[in-house]
């Protein structure tokens, strides 16, 4: 990472660190050993998702969609396991590959039909949806393998799988981001899209390929939360793409675009999860969750605006300052 990378991705961690100590004082069975490993297989799913959004932000887009690709997609693998028969190496590629078209028609609308992000998404998050319901009469699957839950709850030298996805996918992003011209084309489509168009950079390819990175994403999720609960349903994902905007927000992405990683996205989620871990052990209902996240997200996005402000002031007053001693060595 550069210097300026690091220091973004030191105020998360700082910040994660903070809650996590606030959590464990106030609530001592959040250290325990299952708590813990509980987190985990939450941070596995979420944090998944939360990557493919972020690849959509950093290109000045939003994609509110995800949930609702889940819901169809954890269908979409039921039918297939348990109503056609179908077995699980075809099945799996079939839900993830899926979620990739599914990305690739609201990059398509987004990119080149030009429809704006959040109008496209907010409609597939209603059609998804609508879609999941008329997959097996809109009712849940349940019991689709036994061999599904261990793509999840399985381990490997002791150590979950969901460890190794998260790991993968993330090094994978890492990448991407920072050492390909894919990833720089992602940064220079967000931080200026004239200046990129004009630099050569496809714009519309850039933004039509963060969609389906999205959406495969969405896809892996859906597999993996198929194989938590052995089932599908259309009621699976429900909310999930607003906790995977608030992480890569919270993790210090702009929704502006341009500027964050998919590392302190981890970080982000791992904010909300512990957040959220932190009041299910207190018993706090579900409501008040919701609004906790709500808070956490406006403050974070208050931060972004407000360091953005405070830089532009400052850049122009030391720019006004250092202006007139150019000037008098020009002169001289």
């Amino acid at each position: 990472m550069k210097r300026s990378a690091l220091t973004q991705f030191a105020g998360p961690v700082v910040a994660l660190l903070l809650i996590a100590a606030v959590v464990a004082v106030t609530t001592p069975s959040f250290l325990a050993t299952a708590n813990f490993s509980n987190i985990a297989l939450q941070v596995a799913v979420l944090s998944i998702v939360a990557m493919g959004a972020t690849v959509v932000i950093l290109t000045g887009g939003i994609d509110l969609s995800p949930g609702s690709m889940i819901a169809y997609l954890t269908m979409v693998l039921a039918v297939m396991v348990k109503v056609q028969g179908q077995s699980l190496w075809l099945a799996i590629p079939a839900a993830i590959a899926l979620g990739g078209l599914l990305g690739l028609v609201n990059g398509i609308l987004v990119a080149y039909v030009r429809i704006p992000a959040f109008i496209v998404t907010l409609a597939g998050l209603s059609a998804f949806k609508g879609i999941a319901l008329t997959v097996g009469g809109g009712t849940p699957i349940f019991s689709l393998s036994p061999d599904l839950g261990q793509i999840f709850y399985g381990e490997l030298l002791g150590i979950p799988l969901p460890f190794y996805y998260v790991v993968v996918l993330y090094g994978l992003g890492t990448l991407v981001l920072n050492h390909t011209k894919f990833g720089r084309e992602i940064y220079a489509v967000g931080g200026n899209e004239s200046a990129a168009r004009l630099s050569g950079i496809h714009v519309s390819r850039v933004r039509l390929l963060a969609f389906v990175i999205a959406g495969a994403c969405a896809g892996i999720g859906a597999v993996l939360l198929a194989a938590r609960l052995n089932s599908g349903s259309p009621n699976y994902g429900t909310l999930i793409e607003l906790q995977a905007i608030a992480g890569a927000v919270v993790g210090g992405a702009s929704l502006a675009g341009g500027r964050g990683h998919v590392l302190n996205t981890l970080v982000g989620v791992l904010i909300i999860v512990i957040v959220q871990n932190g009041l299910n052990l207190n018993a706090v209902s579900t409501s008040v969750q919701s609004i906790t996240i709500g808070l956490i997200i406006l403050l974070a996005v208050g931060v972004d605006i407000w360091r953005e402000r405070i830089t532009s002031v400052l850049v122009e007053r030391f720019g006004q300052r250092h202006q007139p001693l150019a000037h008098k060595e020009i002169a001289q």
